[in-house]
């Protein structure tokens, strides 16, 4: 039997504009357009596990706005329970991203309501967490509060559900929240600082775009995509994670959700928007 995919994250509304080339410090471009699509990493991982046929909840907050509503109608439209799903006052978190002519983007991200995602006891989020079950998998990234993170990772692994951490942005988490990690994933930059903290994690999966994602002793090549047919970079790593969660719940072997991972990745690098069909109303 398939287990359930808990999503533990951010919610964020993703103004975009795109530009010929991303500006240096200092440096006015102009950009073309502007589009407001769904996106954060936890609604995005959440959609990308959703559509990988996983059984999804999403645990989180969105701001008492009209961006916030329409984000939790999206999310219910698409299948996934959003009980754990929180409104406070306030506006919902929004980022500012920026889109090369290459597909390459830079991104700035405000939390808004991600910030009130917290671990006290009864809190909609910990109960999620505390309703998982062995052959469940819960799935974090790091862009709501580290103690919050740190708390669910703790309870879920006492649960007996797997823990799947997405370090990103990266920020030094403590080290038994790491240890119950299976796996703690990266891109290259992040596994970087991850070195120079001096961590070592016992389960690491480290992605590398277009070079592939490493597991352990275990490479898989990346599904192998066009220049011409890469429209956004944005949001690839995210549909990784969440294909990768999906298949793990599914009963997947590393290989086998390492590959699904990689196809939704490429997926998503040949549309616009971190989600499928992403627009807000």
């Amino acid at each position: 039997m398939s287990g359930r995919v808990l999503v533990l994250g951010s919610l964020n509304v993703d103004v975009v504009t795109r530009v010929h080339r991303h500006p240096a410090p200092g440096e006015t471009v102009l950009g073309d357009g502007l589009q407001r699509f769904a996106g954060g990493k936890g609604g995005n991982q959440a959609v990308a596990a959703s559509a990988a046929g996983a059984h999804v909840t999403f645990a989180g907050a969105v701001g008492s706005d009209d961006a916030g509503a329409a984000y939790r109608r999206r999310l219910a439209d698409l299948g996934i329970d959003v009980a754990a799903l929180v409104t406070v006052d306030g506006p919902s978190g929004h980022a500012l991203v920026q889109v090369d002519e290459g597909g390459e983007n830079s991104i700035v991200v405000i939390p808004g309501a991600n910030a009130a995602v917290n671990d006290a006891e009864g809190s909609p989020a910990m109960r999620a967490v505390a309703e998982l079950a062995p052959g469940d998998v819960l799935l974090m990234q790091l862009e709501v509060p580290l103690t919050t993170v740190a708390a669910a990772a703790r309870l879920a692994a006492q649960r007996g559900a797997r823990v799947v951490i997405n370090a990103a942005p990266f920020a030094e988490l403590p080290a038994e929240t790491i240890a119950v990690a299976d796996p703690l994933i990266v891109n290259e930059s992040e596994a970087a600082l991850l070195a120079r903290s001096g961590v070592r994690p016992g389960s690491l999966l480290v992605t590398a775009g277009s070079g592939g994602s490493t597991w352990g002793e275990l490479h898989v090549p990346a599904e192998v995509v066009a220049p011409d047919q890469v429209r956004d970079t944005t949001g690839a790593g995210d549909a990784y994670c969440g294909a990768f969660a999906a298949a793990l719940a599914r009963g997947a072997g590393a290989e086998e959700a390492m590959r699904a991972a990689s196809h939704a990745g490429a997926e998503a690098v040949r549309r616009i928007g971190a989600q499928p069909h992403p627009e807000l109303d």
